[in-house]
């Protein structure tokens, strides 16, 4: 299929990927000007019902869920006969793929992804929808460090029964399948959640938990061997962490997590506590998890296995000891303190948005600006298109507002079109013109698909993203999200 045009407007680039169903393209969008993902049904099982079934249910079904951490359907149809799904294009790797290359994961590293992936199964559940295939192979990685479940080619109605999934019938990869559905017993939110925490067992330490001559002998070690110590095979994992796993992992569900959400919020207060045993976060694969985690959570606070007396007892004496090591005697606390580490930044709660061209051509894509903070990462707003990539003004721009002013110490904008030049103003009113802002409170850097200004922290209610300059070879500019930090 390389080289041919999908439905007069998919241009097939590359194979990327085949499974046992169907096989994945990079195309090319010839209408929306974008690089997209295409999974083509193998032509062997166009004449298959239950498998063409299987295939277009997944289309309607993923189609149901927006969210950041999962790969979006974008269009799907037939070509001449063949059925086609056409998804986001995530240009990364597979999370196994980056623990064959690297090996075990830093602790923090890992936990942040598997909160991702927790968090987009959470959205998969609250649609009444089970992947049944959590795994490694199954979760991308994006070039920012984001991860994103794909494949629910498997995946089941929690409200009816899938005739094409039905009880008796052992589907997903062994190496991570849950006791029940290693049985062919009813499959639940539950038996992803045990996935999940397998998946975080080998992004810890770099192997499955178990092996066997065939995969039905795994399947069977996952009814009736508990899992291997984390602890003994990673040392560095606090037991916090190494208790999630075993509830996550448990045998019986009933002593399982629950949801997914609970053990998300676990693995939320257990983030701080490894990042800050592991001396802080590195390569910013996991800022971004940690620093939007709520305020309260940067501590793990375990729910069974310590009184509070004796937990509370325990800190003190940690501060007195830190304390003394790092004033020394003699010395005062207030020089200390004067050197602490300032608070973590917050996001402010961005009600609206609004776009600005002032010099002409009346508006930027209206209709989109909700996109900028919509909290997803596969949406965006975007200026007109300029022919030669030349704005022939002197720019335009993006505003967002909150109820109430903000001291805005940071401005995140993320984009897939990075190397724009633009500025950040802040007002209280709504200027007709670029004069109304006043003086530019930053400049937008970053050229990655990040980009940050810093702040100086004053009260304003309305921020400007101001872009003067498009990137190079580009003919328009676009933004996915835009964050006020303060």
């Amino acid at each position: 299929m390389i080289g041919s045009l999908l439905c007069n407007r998919y241009r097939m680039e590359e194979r990327v990927g085949s499974g046992g169903m169907s096989t994945v393209y990079r195309a090319w969008d010839e209408t929306l000007e974008r690089w997209v993902a295409i999974k083509v049904l193998h032509q062997s099982m166009e004449d298959d019902s239950v498998q063409l079934e299987r295939f277009r249910r997944e289309a309607r079904m993923v189609a149901r869920l927006s969210h950041p951490h999962v790969v979006t359907v974008i269009d799907a149809g037939e070509d001449e006969g063949h059925p086609f799904i056409v998804f986001e294009y995530v240009d990364g790797e597979t999370l196994k793929q980056l623990i064959r290359r690297g090996g075990p994961l830093p602790v923090p590293e890992a936990v942040a992804y598997a909160i991702e992936i927790g968090r987009a199964l959470v959205a998969a559940h609250a649609q009444r929808l089970a992947h049944r295939d959590v795994k490694p192979q199954n979760v991308l990685i994006d070039p920012d460090g984001r991860a994103k479940v794909t494949d629910f080619g498997i995946s089941r109605s929690l409200d009816q029964d899938a005739g094409l999934t039905a009880t008796g019938r052992v589907l997903g990869t062994t190496d991570y399948v849950a006791p029940e559905q290693a049985l062919g017993e009813e499959v639940t939110e539950q038996s992803d959640i045990y996935s999940l925490g397998v998946c975080l067992f080998e992004m810890l330490t770099g192997q499955v938990p178990f092996t066997a001559e065939s995969q039905v002998g795994v399947a069977m070690k996952h009814v009736r061997e508990p899992l291997p110590d984390v602890q003994e095979l990673r040392p560095e994992v606090s037991s916090a962490l190494a208790a999630i796993i075993e509830r996550a992992t448990a045998k019986e569900r009933r002593n399982r997590y629950a949801t997914a959400a609970e053990m998300v919020s676990d693995l939320e207060q257990a983030l701080g506590i490894e990042a800050a045993r592991a001396g802080g976060v590195s390569n910013g694969q996991a800022t971004t998890v940690l620093s939007a985690l709520p305020p309260g959570t940067t501590e793990f606070r375990p729910r069974r296995r310590w009184p509070v007396w004796l937990l509370g007892g325990a800190v003190f004496v940690a501060v007195c000891v830190a304390a003394f090591l790092v004033i020394g005697p003699g010395k005062s606390p207030h020089t200390t303190a004067q050197k602490a580490a300032a608070p973590p930044l917050r996001e402010a709660d961005v009600t609206g948005a609004k776009d600005f061209d002032p010099f002409g051509g009346g508006s930027e894509h209206a209709y989109d600006v909700n996109k900028v903070f919509d909290k997803s990462s596969t949406t965006f707003w975007s200026t007109e298109t300029y022919q030669g990539g030349d704005l022939n003004k002197a720019g335009v721009g993006i505003y967002v507002w909150t109820n109430t002013p903000v001291k805005a110490r940071r401005l995140d904008v993320t984009t897939t079109t990075s190397g724009f030049t633009a500025r950040v103003y802040g007002s209280n009113e709504i200027p007709t013109d670029l004069k109304g802002w006043g003086r530019p409170l930053g400049d937008l850097k970053g050229d990655g698909a990040l980009m940050r200004a810093t702040l100086p922290g004053r009260s304003y209610s309305h921020y400007l993203v101001w872009i003067t300059k498009l990137p190079p070879q580009r003919e328009s500019a676009d933004i996915s999200t835009i964050k006020v930090l303060y």
